[in-house]
This record gives structure tokens, C-alpha cells and sequence, in this order.
């Protein structure tokens, strides 16, 4: 039924597919961007680069921006100042057909009003694709993709009937289906136990390593050191500092960001940034 779904939504229309990103190559891109939601500015010119073959995490306080700033760079919110350019070409100047082969969007929750199967959830993000050479391969590519996100095993069960994780996972194998050059997942680890975010991040370096350009947007500190090559840190609707973990998660920037007094030491092994909040006696009154 998808696939006869997604014949209909895009046959007859000419697509042009995307060229392959040489590593480094800028596949989004904001520069001094504004975003006012409901009269209220929540980005204040932000400037951002997602490169291919790259990992990007957002951190922030809740209200940072983060989501609106993963939103903009989706082309789902119009700047009211400044640009958004998505593989050198403002992002608005895409066809909606041509934009779904460039990025793939994960939002922060993932809905369906229908009973569909886990695989036929999976097979949507093929959709872009229909009518296209690469179209062939659809089968082995959603197998695929719920073999790295470990949701094979249900493939048959309806998506309402899964748990939160479950649906987390699902909803990031349909993003990895659809095999756009730019990745763009807001909070994919919020619903996930401990083995399945380590997963979720590990994929997320294996599709930069294969040539990809991810954003992800992250709570978790340690995520983010551990499998980001870039990270911003977002407050108020800026960037309070970018650049590579080790050079940003300072004690003083994050203690400040966060108003929470934190402690950052490398990793015993690994050397990254380990970063944890002051507790009890060691907390400053």
C-alpha cells in the first residue's frame, strides 16, 4: 500500500537527484539567522555549517533554541532575517520533492493516525525516491534500516501498539531509509534506554563516516562529547560557543549556560570531556 502510496504522490514529476558530497562540502548552512515565533524572537542571528562527513550536536538549556534552529535548517520555519541554504541553494528555492532526497528530518515525537505495520512505517521514507532508478533497491534498503535500529524483529506489529523506545527507533529507520545526504534528528535519544542511545549515536558517526552531514540535537553532555566532531552550545537564542568538544565544554561556559555548577574531566580511557553537575557538599551555596 506505500509503495502504490507513494507512486501516486510523486509520479510525473521531474526530480533532480542529489550529486555526492565530497567530504567537507557544506550541505547546510545558516548565516545570521532569525526566527520570531508568536511575535517573540527565538533565534537571534545564529550562524551554523553542517559538512559532509561530520557529526554537529545542539546543546542548550531547554528553550535555547536547539529544535527551531534543527527546524530552520529543515526548511520547516521561515527566517524572518537572514538565510538558510541546504546544498548551496537557499533552502526555499527547493521543490518539496527535491528537498526530501537532499535531508531527512527526524522530529522530536513521532504520530501516526493510522494502523500501519512497523515496515510499512520504515518503507514511507522511501517515498521521495518513487519512480527513480535508486527506487530498485527500496526492499534491501528498508531491511536495512531496521536492521541498524534493531526494530526487524516487529516489522509486522502496528506502530501505535509499540512503546515509546520502540517508536523512537522506527521513526529514526524511516529517516535512514530515505538515504538523504543531510540528517537532521531532534532529540533521538529522549525515549531510549542506555544500549539503544549509544546505538543511536553510533549510527549517527557511521553516516558521517560514510559521507553524510548529521545535526542532532542533544541533552545528554556525554553523548555529545563522546560522538560529536562540532558542537554548539545554544542559549537564548544564540550561540554562545562552537568548535570541537574538548575545546568548548569548559566548567565555566557550561556552569554559566546551564546555571548549574558543573565539573568537566577527561574520560580515563577515551580523553573526551566528561561532564557532571556539583552535588550535595561540593555544590557552591
Amino acid at each position: 500500500m506505500i509503495g502504490r502510496l507513494s507512486r501516486r504522490l510523486f509520479a510525473g514529476r521531474d526530480r533532480a537527484l542529489p550529486a555526492p558530497a565530497a567530504r567537507g562540502d557544506v550541505l547546510a548552512e545558516a548565516v545570521e539567522l532569525r526566527v520570531r515565533l508568536g511575535g517573540r524572537e527565538v533565534l537571534g542571528g545564529v550562524s551554523l555549517a553542517a559538512r559532509a562527513g561530520e557529526v554537529v550536536a545542539l546543546v542548550g538549556p531547554n528553550g535555547a533554541g536547539k529544535s527551531t534552529l534543527l527546524a530552520a535548517l529543515a526548511a520547516d520555519l521561515p527566517p524572518a532575517e537572514g538565510a538558510v541554504r541546504i546544498c548551496g541553494r537557499p533552502a526555499a528555492d527547493w521543490p518539496a520533492t527535491d528537498l526530501a532526497l537532499r535531508r531527512a528530518v527526524l522530529p522530536q515525537s513521532a504520530a501516526l493516525s493510522f494502523p500501519f505495520p512497523v515496515e510499512d512505517v520504515v518503507r514511507m521514507g522511501r517515498a521521495p525516491w518513487a519512480g527513480t532508478r535508486p527506487a530498485d533497491d527500496d526492499d534491501r534498503i528498508v531491511r536495512e534500516s531496521m536492521a541498524a535500529t534493531e526494530v526487524s524483529g516487529f516489522a509486522a506489529r502496528p506502530f501505535a501498539a509499540l512503546s515509546g523506545g520502540e517508536r523512537a527507533r522506527v521513526a529514526l529507520a524511516r529517516v535512514l531509509a530515505q538515504r538523504a545526504p543531510l540528517l537532521l534528528l531532534d532529540e533521538p535519544t529522549a525515549a531510549l534506554d542506555l544500549r539503544h542511545q549509544e546505538l543511536v549515536l553510533r549510527i549517527c558517526r557511521d553516516r558521517a563516516a560514510a559521507g553524510d552531514a548529521v545535526v542532532v540535537v542533544l541533552h545528554d553532555l556525554g553523548l555529545a562529547a563522546a560522538y560529536a566532531d562540532r558542537v554548539a552550545v545554544l542559549r537564548g537564542g544564540t550561540v554562545a560557543a562552537a568548535g570541537a568538544p574538548a575545546d568548548v565544554f569548559e566548567e565555566e561556559l557550561l556552569s554559566e549556560v546551564y546555571r548549574q555548577p558543573v565539573e568537566v574531566f577527561p574520560h580515563p580511557r577515551t580523553g573526551a570531556p566528561v561532564v557532571a553537575p556539583l552535588r550535595g557538599a561540593d555544590t557552591p551555596a
